[in-house]
Parts: structure tokens; sequence; C-alpha cells
């Protein structure tokens, strides 16, 4: 049999994305899949879906900071959270990060999965900003990027040839029924299956025919 293709559509705002991204990366060296990261943007998802952050029902917002400190254990992800960090991320845009790593992607893709962590880990760990270029350029040279490698894909970001393909990425997560990140699809005996969460991934091995061995398989 072929690998399934997964696609994760992502935005390194969510931390929930980041437990889904870690486990995907962990399984794509487990299960028969071909692994495909799909940086796109989430606030395009929320604005054209009509979707609402979570965190603006309070009495779901105080949930979901128990929730996510559980799930970061569970997961074996550093993420830390407190109440702040909900009018941090309203207040934080990620699309300059997001069309940077983007710009990677079309250029230097063995960078993605180290780039894309490194965002998690500098806002939802390290608690700084991702959206002024010295930071961005920060990440990126913590990701193992040269300067000249950071600044040129830095330049890139203006481009139209990456606001496209930002943009085709997230209208295609959309296509697929997306209404929040993270989607993951699945392409299973010729037909995409749409999971929404990080919490659907033991289910997305069901279908495909792959055996669940907990978020962080030994």
């Amino acid at each position: 049999m072929g690998r399934t293709v997964v696609e994760l559509f992502y935005d390194v705002i969510s931390p929930y994305t980041w437990l889904g991204f870690e486990v995907l990366c962990r399984y794509q060296h487990i299960w028969n899949i071909d692994l495909r990261l799909r940086p796109g943007f989430l606030g395009g998802i929320m604005q054209q879906t009509g979707n609402k952050p979570p965190a603006m029902l309070p009495k779901r917002a105080e949930y979901m900071l128990k929730d996510i400190t559980r799930m970061a254990k569970y997961y074996q992800v550093p993420i830390t959270i407190s109440a702040d960090d909900f009018q941090r991320i309203l207040r934080t845009s990620s699309l300059a990060a997001m069309r940077f790593i983007t710009a990677i992607d079309m250029t230097q893709p063995q960078y993605l999965e180290p780039l894309s962590r490194e965002f998690w880990i500098r806002f939802w760990s390290q608690h700084e900003d991702i959206s002024q270029p010295e930071n961005i350029l920060t990440v990126a040279q913590q990701a193992g990027l040269s300067s000249e490698l950071s600044q040129k894909t830095l330049e890139m970001i203006s481009s139209p040839k990456v606001k496209d393909r930002l943009r085709e990425t997230t209208d295609q997560a959309m296509k697929y029924g997306a209404f929040g990140m993270p989607a993951v699809v699945a392409h299973y005996n010729g037909e995409p299956h749409l999971f929404f969460g990080s919490d659907r991934l033991e289910l997305l091995g069901s279908v495909i025919g792959e055996k669940w061995l907990g978020p962080a398989p030994s």
C-alpha cells in the first residue's frame, strides 16, 4: 500500500495547533503517512467563516486555561499559558510570521518543521513577540537559518508570490471544510477526511488503519 497523505493546516498563533503539530511530527516516523505541513492564516479562516476565538466566551476561556495546561503536560509540549495570553493573542497578528514560514516552505522546505516549532516556542514558551521583523529574524536564526537566508526570506514576505501562496493554502483548508486550526486532512480511499483539533488524532489513526500509541510514542 502507498503512504497516506496527511496535510496539517496550521498557524503558530494557535496553542492547540502546536500540540497537534508535535504529535503528527512524531507519528510521521511511525505511521505509514506522508505528512505535509501546510502553513495557513488562522485570522483569514476565522474572518471568512464567521468563527470567533473560543476565549471570547468567559467560561470557555476559564476552561481553556486548565485544558491547555493539562494537554501540554500530557502531550509533552512546553506550552505555558495564563489569562493574559488571551489578550496577547488578540493583540498579535501572525500574518508576517506565516508569510515568512510560507516563504521558507517555497524555497528551503527542510527548515519548515524546525522554523515553525521555534515560532511556537517563542510565542507560547517564552511569551515573546513574533510579529515584528526583528523578532522574526531572531526566530529564524534559532531555527538554524543563516543571517543571509533569514534576511533574504524576510524580504520575500511582501512579494505577491508569497502572499498568494499563503492565501491559496488558507482557501484550500476552507474548501476541505476547515473553520479553525489545526485542520488535519487525511487523503484515504480516494477522498479527503477532515479532522479538527489536536484531540482527534487517535480517530485519525483509526480511519486510516494505523495504531494509536499515545501522544508521545517511544
